[in-house]
């Protein structure tokens, strides 16, 4: 468990919005990591991004209409991220939602 505080109580306290915005956060990590080349650094990024998007979908608060689309975010951008022949959707402008709206 990567991040083990945030397991405890603070993710769940915290709104759609602000999960949504943290995990982007890592996304753009990993993407900027893959970008320049630094394998380890990428697989980091992509493991904190998927920790936090699991903890997401395990939110009861979320197991509604918002469930379906969080597990297949998940299965897309995992797509894109590891997809190394074809540019697949870029979910930066989806996550940067996320940011402004949780500020």
């Amino acid at each position: 468990m990567l991040h083990k505080s945030l397991q405890s109580s603070r993710w769940g306290q915290m709104s759609l919005y602000e999960q949504m915005a943290n995990i982007g956060s890592e996304y753009e990590r990993a993407k900027r990591w893959k970008e320049k080349g630094s394998e380890k650094l990428f697989w980091g990024a992509v493991d904190r991004m998927l920790e936090l998007l699991d903890m997401t979908i395990d939110d009861k608060r979320w197991h509604n209409h918002r469930l379906k689309e969080l597990c297949r975010l998940r299965e897309m951008v995992l797509d894109e991220l590891l997809d190394e022949d074809t540019r697949m959707t870029d979910f930066s402008k989806y996550f940067m939602q996320f940011s402004w709206i949780a500020r």
